[in-house]
């Protein structure tokens, strides 16, 4: 049976538990290193010993916290943190494979950090596995998205420059109120001045931000990943307005929320939204849900609609 940790390493768990959270007290410690109170405190006494500051404090509200400008040790990961966080940089980033790529080039940064034992696993695993990049993702610029952020972070309204799919670039001035990450894509989610409304945009197709002296509030309710989802399908050039013959119940499953909002009516339901890509909103989207329906608006969508229709009859007609 392989020994448990030593308690040199439980020691080292505590300090950065301790780290990352402030005040926890010996009974917290214990459920996170899945140890008793006495042996948490044996833990703590042991960094006190090694001379890190460990200040307690009594109280409804003590605990153990560490003194000002206490620095964590060089990070320490064993061998399955260690292939797991390869395992998910080569999920999330299939070109990291290449060390000549930027996450690559960091990624072996870290496993040449590693110990040799957990190195050599980590960068077998990276050399021997093959990575197929996901159609849909986008990779953005990390230097755009790391401006984004740093907006996000200080409340600060941006004027950005966006190319849409069709080439076409504008400015908008935005409140940025967060980055989110869906499903491989980067995604800006703010309120946009111009419009007056919240908009989502693709970080990828940013091509220059620049801050302003102006600060905003977010709405304190906010919930990044749910107003994403509500608004991808809001706000582009083409409108949309699809009929379904069938309840709601049964075409909700089918509609992703870039489609728009799905609202029912009687035993049918209606789908509004907008599109900037009728086509692929034909050919992919609508040509995926199982249900008959009817484009009521707007001309570009049923356009699109029509020549999917007719590719797919040419298909099954008689040969000339």
């Amino acid at each position: 049976m392989p020994a448990g940790p030593s308690p040199t390493a439980r020691a080292l768990r505590a300090l950065e538990l301790l780290y990352e959270r402030p005040g926890a007290t010996a009974e917290q410690l214990a459920s996170l290193l899945g140890v008793t109170e006495r042996a948490a405190r044996r833990y703590v006494g042991i960094l006190r010993e090694a001379g890190i500051p460990v200040e307690s404090t009594r109280g409804p509200y003590g605990g153990y916290r560490l003194g000002r400008g206490t620095r964590l040790p060089p990070v320490v990961f064993s061998q399955e943190q260690a292939l797991g966080l390869v395992m998910a940089v080569l999920d999330g980033q299939p070109n990291a494979i290449d060390a000549d790529d930027v996450v690559g080039s960091a990624l072996g940064k870290v496993i040449r950090a590693l110990p040799e034992s957990v190195g050599r696993q980590a960068a077998a695993l990276r050399t021997y596995a093959a990575a197929t990049p996901d159609r849909h993702s986008a990779r953005p610029d990390p230097a755009t998205t790391s401006a984004l952020i740093a907006a996000v972070a200080d409340r600060r309204r941006v004027v950005l420059t966006y190319r849409s799919e069709s080439a076409e670039e504008w400015d908008a001035e935005v409140d940025p109120w967060a980055v989110v990450v869906r499903y491989g894509r980067w995604y800006l989610l703010c309120h946009s001045h111009r419009a007056d409304a919240v908009r989502t945009y693709r970080v990828d197709r940013v091509r220059a931000v620049r801050q302003t002296p102006d600060v905003f509030t977010p709405p304190e309710d906010l919930d990044p990943v749910a107003a994403l989802e509500e608004h991808l399908g809001a706000g582009w050039k083409y409108p949309t307005r699809v009929v379904f013959h069938a309840p709601w119940e049964q075409v909700a499953p089918w509609i992703r929320p870039p489609m728009g909002r799905l609202q029912p009516d009687g035993d049918r339901c209606v789908l509004v939204g907008s599109t900037g890509n009728p086509a692929m909103y034909a050919q992919e989207w609508l040509a995926a849900v199982p249900f008959d329906f009817s484009v009521e608006e707007g001309p570009e969508l049923r356009a699109a609609v029509a020549a999917v229709a007719a590719r797919f009859g040419a298909a099954v007609s008689p040969s000339p």
